[in-house]
């Protein structure tokens, strides 16, 4: 008889623990899921989560659900909350201005919502949340919804070979996203689309004054900033006037490159191996010295090539 009792008294337990268990399960779920568990009113985000291309487009999804008929659905942005009549008042994101002729809203089966931006910018770079209203509440879920990150397409370079009249090199077309599937991207050298290449990086020569950028395809319009070797640099002295002996002298070298030129500054002595002086855009003597005389000139490099400016004297006078 004891036996039985015992058994019936873990018996008991054992089915208790199990509802607990299942409670705390449950709860977990609607928690991840936005779903307000007294109500049954739910908003499930299908992403936590996107990064796409600037220029390309994004579909943002959920699915959705209520226990009284929904009279209205709205897809809104909290970070442009500085737009509404009402900060409290989500408002529609196809009603913005910033958004116009780019949104639409996708209902492709009952109870799924699908906001579609196409011609994405950076500014696009935002958390995107649902809310529907019934007849007599308005629901959201107080979880965050679908944060879209995006971003520009850059030109990475890596020298292979530098020759005397050009620079062998690899360009890669990258952001910051990890894109699912296959992309085609267009190459453009000095304005003209580079034939036979439709992947995300290639090998080449690349000559002084040459211009390169890259894009996806059918986003042409969206394309990296053009990558180039340095032009010729340009020389100041500061200051100006006459140099006296025991004042501080700047010399700045700059030119304009796409990776940034590093410099490097040397003085012409007839010496076979030059030993550079600085490399930094500026050369600066903090109390010149009349041996300091003579000419100088700078060199800007990237990974594309590399630019000399001419000799500029500095003639150094005693006081």
């Amino acid at each position: 008889m004891e036996s039985d009792n015992y058994m019936y008294f873990n018996m008991e337990t054992f089915i208790v623990t199990l509802h607990q268990l299942w409670f705390k399960m449950t709860q977990t779920l609607f928690y991840l899921s936005g779903v307000d568990d007294q109500t049954c009113n739910r908003v499930i985000y299908t992403d936590r989560s996107i990064c796409a291309f600037k220029g390309s487009s994004v579909d943002i999804s959920c699915t959705y659900s209520s226990f009284e008929t929904i009279r209205s659905k709205v897809w809104f942005s909290p970070e442009r909350s500085h737009q509404w009549q009402s900060p409290s008042q989500p408002e529609d994101l196809s009603e913005d201005s910033q958004f116009a002729g780019r949104v639409q809203v996708l209902e492709s089966e009952r109870g799924r919502s699908t906001l579609r931006i196409t011609d994405l910018t950076e500014s696009d770079s935002a958390q995107y949340h649902f809310k529907f209203t019934t007849r007599s509440f308005e629901w959201r879920s107080s979880l965050p919804g679908t944060t879209l990150t995006v971003t520009a397409l850059q030109v990475q370079v890596t020298r292979i070979t530098v020759h005397q009249s050009d620079t062998e090199a690899e360009l890669k077309c990258h952001s910051s996203c990890s894109p699912a599937g296959r992309l085609s991207y267009v190459w453009f050298k000095n304005g003209q689309k580079v034939r036979g290449v439709e992947t995300s990086s290639f090998k080449g020569r690349v000559y002084p004054g040459d211009i390169t950028s890259c894009a996806l395809k059918g986003h042409e319009n969206y394309g990296s900033p053009p990558v180039y070797a340095p032009k010729l640099p340009s020389v100041s002295v500061s200051p100006s006037a006459e140099i006296v002996e025991g004042s501080s002298v700047t010399l700045t070298c700059s030119s304009d490159a796409n990776p940034a030129a590093n410099y490097t500054w040397y003085k012409k002595n007839g010496g076979p191996d030059l030993q550079p002086l600085s490399k930094e855009p500026q050369l600066v003597f903090s109390s010149i010295q009349s041996s300091d005389s003579g000419e100088y000139y700078c060199t800007a490099e990237n990974e594309l090539g590399r630019r000399t400016t001419d000799y500029i004297y500095i003639n150094v006078t005693c006081e």
